[in-house]
């Protein structure tokens, strides 16, 4: 089988003299106070958190275990603070049904693409579920799957993708609707490098005005994407069992 060629537009990293601009101003997504754990008999595993998530991307930097992936459930309202609150930029708590249904993309780090139905079909079910009348779904299913390489994979099943293209289908489906936040978790975990600046280009591109990207990542490939780095170390000490261990490999 010949390779399929994928198109990629080289987006250089900026230089010192010429940062990452911010998309034009928008509203913020709000974190204020946030204390959130798993069990009442546990510590928080967020801490008394604040922080505007404005518009344009910004990555979540830290160890494993920080609170990272915690934060963006909590973000997509999938996950309830303990204390606290969120503020979407429209004004709205993250469980409302419209915002989660319209205006919410979400990437996991499991992926969780309907194994039985074709790329395609992923991606229209996402579009159908969000409201999008079926022109403009099968329009926004061609024209996301052609921006990352996947127009020759539409009729495949995600099981005999390669890892990256299940990720690459992942974020399609995320982007169907053109929500006004994105949320990823680890987005180029694993992949090769063509693979994420495939990834990284469509997001350049796609986070633009007033939409919020936030993306949790210990990949130093996205940094020259980024509007703004947040190391979560600062706000969750790390295990202590990890850095007794990490210090006995000698």
């Amino acid at each position: 089988m010949s390779a399929v060629p994928i198109v990629v537009q080289d987006f250089s990293a900026p230089t010192a003299d010429q940062p990452v601009e911010r998309p034009r101003a928008g509203r913020p997504l709000i974190c204020e106070n946030l204390f959130f754990r798993y069990h009442r008999k546990t510590d928080w595993v967020i801490n008394d958190f604040s922080h505007p998530f404005r518009p344009g991307i910004t990555l979540i930097k830290g160890a494993s275990g920080c609170g990272k992936s915690t934060l963006l459930r909590i973000l997509a309202g999938y996950l309830t603070p303990g204390k606290g609150r969120i503020l979407t930029p429209a004004g709205l708590k993250p469980t409302n049904v419209d915002f989660q249904r319209r205006d919410l993309g979400f990437v996991f780090q499991q992926l969780n693409l309907l194994p039985l139905a074709t790329v395609a079909r992923n991606l229209q079910m996402a579009g159908t579920l969000a409201g999008l009348s079926q022109k403009d779904t099968l329009e926004r299913t061609e024209r996301w799957l052609a921006l990352l390489g996947l127009r020759d994979f539409a009729d495949r099943r995600p099981a005999v993708l390669s890892g990256g293209q299940q990720q690459r289908a992942a974020i399609a489906r995320a982007l169907i609707k053109e929500p006004s936040v994105l949320l990823l978790d680890e987005p180029t975990s694993g992949l090769d490098d063509l693979n994420t600046q495939v990834i990284c280009n469509t997001l350049r591109q796609y986070v633009v005005g007033p939409r919020v990207c936030v993306i949790c990542t210990h990949d130093h490939r996205l940094d020259f994407i980024a509007h703004e780095v947040l190391d979560f170390n600062r706000f969750l000490p790390l295990e202590g069992h990890l850095v007794a261990l990490a210090g006995t490999a000698e």
